[in-house]
């Protein structure tokens, strides 16, 4: 259908040539009328002399010719305006025979695509994804499942003896004697005799065994 309305690659090539010899032919035209214009202008300079001249007779025929010089100029205009109708309408069809051809040319690709990628193939590949994806999680599982004899502990057993770890861990802690802080010194205001600390039980007896030991 679109062969028949806007013709061939072929005769694509036949409508360049035809832009090209309108165009040569619009340029022949436009010298001749510029020709006919310098002559007409020299008929109407020729009529003026022979005015001036009181030839009246000459003067009328160089206005007869210009006349016709005139003429040809009017029919070499309309002669113009068909080549550029003609133009304007075999460029605007060669605009639309390559705005079709693009047109074909996209539907063509868009349908190959399509039959490249159809929905069951789609289908068929998310199911085989979703297969393969499945088979991978069933592989990583029987991976990190204990074997051999990691496998016959009992989770329950080792938590409640982690448990009793952790009881006596915290018994033994709360048993351990607290440290004692050294006492920070007083300062005495000065004028004033210092006053005797109160000893403690531990420091008196710390003391008496130091004493022993020095007798």
């Amino acid at each position: 259908m679109f062969n028949r309305l806007f013709g061939k690659p072929k005769q694509e090539t036949n409508a360049l040539t035809t832009l090209d010899k309108l165009n040569e032919t619009l340029e022949m035209l436009e010298k001749k009328e510029k020709v006919l214009l310098k002559k007409a202008a020299a008929e109407v300079e020729k009529a003026k002399e022979f005015t001036r001249g009181k030839n009246k007779r000459a003067a009328i025929q160089c206005l007869k010719r210009k006349r016709l010089d005139e003429q040809q100029i009017e029919q070499l205009g309309n002669f113009q305006l068909r080549i550029h109708d003609q133009m304007i309408m075999l460029e605007g069809a060669k605009a639309t025979t390559e705005t079709v051809d693009a047109l074909r040319t996209g539907a063509a690709a868009m349908k190959a695509m399509q039959k490249a990628t159809n929905i069951d193939d789609v289908d068929k590949t998310m199911d085989e994804i979703n297969e393969q994806t499945e088979n991978m999680k069933q592989i990583q599982e029987a991976l990190s499942t204990p074997i051999g004899a990691a496998a016959d502990f009992d989770e329950d057993e080792l938590e409640a003896e982690l448990e009793e770890l952790e009881g006596a861990e915290l018994e033994e802690q709360l048993l351990q004697p607290a440290t004692t802080a050294p006492a920070a010194p007083v300062q005495v205001p000065t004028g004033k005799k210092p006053v005797p600390q109160k000893r403690t039980a531990e420091e008196e007896e710390l003391a008496n065994l130091q004493a022993e030991m020095a007798l």
